[in-house]
């Protein structure tokens, strides 16, 4: 086996986790670990994944040729789609449906953010009302053609995107995914009329209803495909130029790699993608750790995000997933993201102090960098309060500059609130503790859960500078800070599976659905999905079927998706549909805390998630502790607790082995993370070389 990389594209900084050929092949004793950052370029993100792979190999002692030629993996989490919707720079697109339904997207299932705002705007839209056009044709709902497919008028409204210069077409036809005849049809005709144009197809992107989640997500697969398609492919074409024998891999927003092909046919897929990452790792640990239930929060350079896990698994759901302002259909990982990282921005707007969620980014990033930055960020408020080293970051590799931070916190936040700088420093400190906080109230209180029973793992560059007082706050008592938190988000890719996920529309009541109907539409899918992994050379013996029906009680809009009682040759047989219902029934009512038994739920889909099992690297763990911790100080100086600056010893975390323990307050410096012990609390370096924080009860 070969080295194994994984690259995690952030909003401000690009990480790679490295492991060496001995460590993927499960020999920790011949293997490494190395972790590395870059600061993410912009608009071109691979030139910086280029150039941190360069350094790998500076590192490695060898060139980027050798480097590549002996990696057999490399997986890339990316933020390209996140990005186009961030930015609103994706591809001009139309889109083509159904005569009489081209305003579904506007009306939005008359959903909006801020419910008591009659003035709150749509969001952007991808596809102005001009650039929409409603095409004679129509299905009923069991895909019989009520309507045939009027080939002249679709031609006649091709002609107009082509005259509005569209670059991609969404195609969202009524009961498609009953019968995708006549969208494949008007395909053809795109073809024709509007060559090289993209097409997203809705019943190839969401085959199932209801009809606004497939048409907002194949309307984002179309926005977003032209822009990611061709990252991936330049990305991939520049790692085969540059000596990598592989083939690049993908995560999703369902927790699983794909292959660049597959993205390129679905690129919705990859929204989210990196977060995602950063979850998948905080399990592994966790697992290894013994803790099934914790809140994972990642902080980095531009957002936080906070995922509830429970059970050791993060809930994976496919409806109500709204991502920039837009309803995505497809199963992913349930996160709660908000703008709030190392470079977000603090601003005094009307007589109060504001952090976030704009960011300076990497370039000009915060003040301290001495990049021309000149707007007041959370990682200079750091800087000023003594959390972080004031030379350098990286492990000196980022030198940091103070010049102008003192006055620009003075300018910008101090004196609009009458307070001096430091005490600005401080106010932006606890105005983004208390935000991160509130996302992780978000997510325990949408579970029904209290947050003080969960420990909290934190990973990101700057998530164990913040963890401590989010943890006070929340009453939260353990604190996890894994060994890779710098780049967990990297580690996520490299232990992800392959996943193919597929459906099928059946719909009917429960009580008259034809198990032997169902089980031909899951053998079909599972012949599909075992294509798809051969030619991602994963063998039959390492593929994981997962059978779901989706199921709703009548007159719910969404439907859940229940495991399918199938027996031990995988088919449902005589009875399985009705004990399929019975666990439909039981967590509808763990989840929403009722169940409606005398009603007959309808069965909408048949759903299979292939997981393709993929072997995990090696981690070799730490030597333990030689000597006191003490040994490893290397400085003192002030930090700010408790409203004073406080004499604070800095660590060396490089010296720091299994066994040490340390009492707040501290700051323990490793190469890419800062960790801020708060006074009482109690850190302990485990076997595995992790952080274990003790929070004492208020």
């Amino acid at each position: 086996m070969g080295h194994r990389i994984g690259i995690d594209v952030g909003g401000t900084f690009t990480d790679f986790l490295f492991v060496r050929d001995g460590a993927a092949a499960g020999d920790p004793a011949e293997g490494a670990v190395r972790l590395a950052k870059v600061p993410t370029t912009l608009p071109d993100q691979s030139e910086g994944v280029l150039a941190g792979l360069a350094a790998l190999a500076a590192d490695e002692g060898t060139d980027l040729r050798g480097l590549l030629s002996a990696t057999e993996l490399v997986v890339h989490g990316t933020t390209t789609a996140d990005n186009t919707m961030i930015e609103m720079s994706g591809a001009r697109t139309g889109l083509l449906t159904t005569e009489g339904h081209r305003d579904e997207i506007d009306i939005r299932r008359g959903f909006k953010e801020q419910i008591w705002d009659p003035a709150d705007p749509p969001p952007p839209p991808i596809a102005p009302r001009r650039r929409r056009f409603g095409i004679p044709e129509r299905l009923d709902a069991r895909g019989a053609v009520v309507r045939p497919l009027d080939e002249e008028e679709t031609r006649a409204a091709i002609r107009r995107l082509r005259a509005q210069g569209v670059e991609s077409v969404a195609v969202c036809l009524l009961f498609s995914f009953l019968d995708p005849t006549h969208e494949r049809r008007v395909r053809a005709l795109l073809a024709e009329e509007l060559p090289g144009a993209r097409v997203s197809l809705s019943h190839e992107v969401l085959p199932a209803a209801p009809e606004f989640e497939r048409t907002s997500t194949t309307l984002v697969d179309a926005y977003v495909g032209p822009r990611v398609e061709r990252y991936l492919r330049r990305l991939a074409a520049a790692l085969r130029e540059a000596g990598y024998p592989g083939e690049l891999l993908i995560l999703q927003s369902n927790g699983g790699i794909t292959t660049v092909e597959v993205v390129a046919r679905r690129a919705v897929a990859v929204l989210g993608s990196g977060p995602t990452g950063g979850v998948m790792g905080a399990c592994a640990v966790a697992a290894a750790a013994k803790r099934s239930d914790f809140i994972a929060v990642d902080m980095g350079g531009t957002s936080y995000e906070a995922c509830l896990v429970r059970g050791g698994r993060p809930r994976i759901e496919s409806s109500w997933n709204w991502r920039h302002r837009y309803l995505i259909g497809l199963p992913m990982v349930q996160m709660h993201s908000i703008g709030a990282g190392g470079g977000s921005i603090a601003r005094v707007r009307a007589g109060a102090l504001e952090v976030g969620p704009e960011s300076a980014g990497a370039d000009p990033g915060p003040i301290c960098y001495g990049r021309g930055g000149t707007r007041v960020t959370v990682t200079d408020a750091n800087w000023l309060l003594g959390y972080l080293n004031p030379e350098a970051l990286c492990g000196g590799a980022f030198p940091l500059r103070g010049e102008g931070v003192r006055e620009a916190l003075l300018e910008q936040i101090g004196r609009p609130l009458g307070l001096d700088a430091v005490e600005a420093a401080a106010g932006v400190h606890r105005i983004v503790n208390a935000n991160m906080a509130n996302a992780i109230r978000r997510v325990s209180s949408q579970a029904g859960v209290d947050p003080r029973a969960f420990a909290l793992l934190v990973y990101g560059g700057n998530g164990p500078v913040h963890a401590g007082p989010q943890a006070e706050e929340l009453g939260i008592r353990d604190v996890l800070v894994p060994s890779t938190s710098p780049a967990f988000s990297a580690l996520g890719l490299l232990i992800a599976d392959y996943v193919v996920e597929t459906q099928r529309a059946y719909v009917a009541p429960a009580g008259r659905a034809d198990a032997a109907a169902l089980d031909r539409l899951f053998a079909e899918m599972e012949a599909q999905a075992e294509r798809e992994l051969a030619q991602a050379r994963v063998s039959r013996s390492d593929i994981e079927l997962r059978r779901m029906l989706t199921l709703c009680y009548p007159g719910q809009t969404f439907d859940m998706p229940v495991p399918a009682a199938v027996g031990a040759d995988g088919r449902l047989g005589a009875n399985g549909v009705a004990r399929t219902v019975e666990r439909f029934h039981a967590r509808h009512e763990a989840l929403h805390g009722y169940a409606l038994r005398d009603e007959e739920p309808i069965l909408r889909s048949a759903r299979l998630e292939a997981v393709g099992r993929t072997p995990k690297p090696a981690f070799a763990p730490p030597p333990p502790a030689r000597g006191p911790a003490r040994a490893a100080i290397r400085a003192r100086r002030p930090a700010w607790f408790g409203g004073r600056f406080v004499d604070t010893p800095v660590y060396d975390g490089e010296r720091l082995s299994p066994g040490h323990a340390l009492d707040g307050p501290a700051i323990i410096e490793e190469r890419f993370t800062t960790i801020v012990l708060q006074p009482g609390h109690h850190a302990e370096r485990d076997a595995q070389g992790h952080w274990r924080i003790s929070i004492p009860a208020a």
